[in-house]
């Protein structure tokens, strides 16, 4: 199985920052892309940012010159660096992750999700 656990969300005033994480377990034998996705009240899943093995990255455009993804491959977590934040940036924010675990299948995984709350 594999797990993945995201923290760092909360309330923040507009135009601060914050950084969310994303930290991959269990049987992991490596991991393609990562991802961030978020979910406004009413409205449909969408993609913020995702980051390749190979530290490629892709940012909607709501976000760019914002928001920065990274990774650490040795301790399987992606981040989400937040800055310039919006009352829209508000969220439940998942993070994504393409794993292929000790059995050599490829599995697509999702974290529970996070709160992001920007008050204006």
């Amino acid at each position: 199985q594999v797990q993945l656990v995201e923290s760092g969300g909360g309330l923040v005033q507009a135009g601060g920052s914050l950084t969310l994480s994303c930290a991959a377990s269990g049987s992991i034998e490596s991991i393609s892309t990562m991802g961030w996705y978020r979910q406004a009240p009413g409205k449909q899943r969408e993609l913020v940012a995702h980051i390749t093995s190979g530290d490629r990255t892709s940012y909607a455009d709501s976000v760019k010159g914002r928001f920065t993804i990274s990774r650490d491959n040795a301790k399987n977590t992606v981040y989400l660096q937040m800055n310039s934040l919006k009352p829209e940036d508000t969220a439940v924010y998942y993070c994504n992750a393409f794993v292929l675990n000790l059995r050599r299948i490829w599995g697509d995984y999702w974290g529970q999700g996070i709160q992001v709350t920007v008050s204006s």
